[in-house]
């Protein structure tokens, strides 16, 4: 059986797993306040579920580490009950129905795909999808949005990673690692070695452009969303303005600005 992916943990409280998705994904924790009161812990358990999927090659020095770490976590996913601040009041929700394993089990899945050294573009777009987009589809199934509106939504999740890759390709670097589909560099005279060696280079300009203009597709305009759920849509807000400035500034008071606007009309 995996080990626990850390020393054991105690169950968080609210405020606890609040503070680490405030931490360590400020963009979903802002976001979420717009979420019903009720049912936000929920969704700040998903969002903290999801970061702890992140760190799992993170902090692992090889790829067989990682994907030890990310069966624990389909194990929690598929029923085992743990103590652990993250993974038991995900077990909760799960046992409440608030969450779909299978969105679930899609977002470990996709994160398995990352232990791989290079990806190529369709699988890239499909692992944005899953990955991604099945944590927004999660998301919005826990605050009761439409079937009809859960690809939208979907796209919505790929969309807001794509913003993110880009933001975060210097972090990337320190870690060792490129997530930039492989193809795509290539066709630039890039590999990931040298993405990692020189992030900041001007030769990743055109594959900035392309990979923006993915993501500007995979987002769309704002489209209504119910007053319910528009918690689940707002990165999507965030994915924009990133997308269109193509720098990684630190978020601003209009960002946040922006995030509210769409919330008070309803789209995102």
């Amino acid at each position: 059986m995996p080990t626990a992916p850390d020393a054991p943990r105690a169950p968080a409280t609210g405020a606890a797993i609040a503070a680490i998705v405030r931490r360590h994904d400020p963009d979903r924790y802002f976001t979420a306040l717009f979420a019903p009161p009720a049912l936000r812990e929920t969704l700040l358990t998903l969002y903290a579920f999801n970061h702890e999927l992140a760190r799992a090659r993170e902090v692992t020095s090889n790829p067989t580490l990682a994907l030890i770490r990310l069966h624990w976590w389909r194990e929690v996913v598929m029923g085992e009950h743990r103590p652990h601040e993250v993974a038991t009041p995900l077990h909760a929700a799960l046992a409440a129905g608030l969450l779909h394993t299978p969105d679930l089990l899609a977002m470990i899945d996709a994160r398995e795909a990352e232990t791989e050294t290079e990806i190529a573009m369709p699988a890239w777009r499909a692992w944005l999808l899953q990955g991604a987009g099945s944590l927004a589809v999660a998301a919005a199934r826990l605050l009761a949005a439409p079937d009809d509106a859960l690809d939208r939504q979907r796209a919505r999740g790929a969309g807001y990673a794509i913003a993110g890759l880009l933001r975060s390709i210097p972090a990337f670097a320190r870690q060792g690692r490129c997530l930039l589909p492989a193809d795509l560099l290539a066709h630039h005279n890039l590999t990931p070695d040298l993405v990692i060696a020189a992030p900041h280079s001007p030769a990743l300009a055109p594959i900035r452009a392309a990979l923006a203009a993915e993501g500007t597709a995979l987002l769309g305009d704002p489209s209504p969303c119910g007053r319910t759920w528009i918690a689940a849509a707002l990165p999507a807000v965030l994915a924009r303005r990133d997308l269109r400035r193509l720098s990684a500034r630190p978020r601003l008071v209009d960002d946040r600005i922006a995030v509210i606007a769409a919330a008070v009309r309803g789209k995102a």
